[in-house]
């Protein structure tokens, strides 16, 4: 997976030790699972909550997204997602 592999590798090159899964992905038993075994074999903390409570974010952004409709914060079309944006 993506989000393991790459998870991998932020540990690798920060040196951090402790691993936190939430939202909607880490109600996947998969990924909590190879993150689990990650952690035992190379000695990081891996934290995640139960499974109620792993909601996926989608009724938060939607219910924001109502609240600024309702006070006139709209965008037109040329508005675009930047799904790699990077900081």
């Amino acid at each position: 997976s993506l989000l393991i592999d790459n998870t991998k590798k932020a540990i690798k090159e920060t040196g951090l030790n402790t691993i936190a899964l939430a939202g909607g992905v880490s109600a996947n038993s998969y990924i909590r699972e190879h993150f689990l075994k990650f952690g035992e074999e190379q000695g990081i903390k891996v934290y995640y909550p139960e499974p109620i409570l792993c909601t996926d974010n989608a009724a938060m952004i939607a219910s924001t997204a109502y609240y600024n409709f309702l006070e006139g914060n709209i965008a037109d079309m040329s508005l675009n997602a930047v799904p790699n944006l990077k900081f």
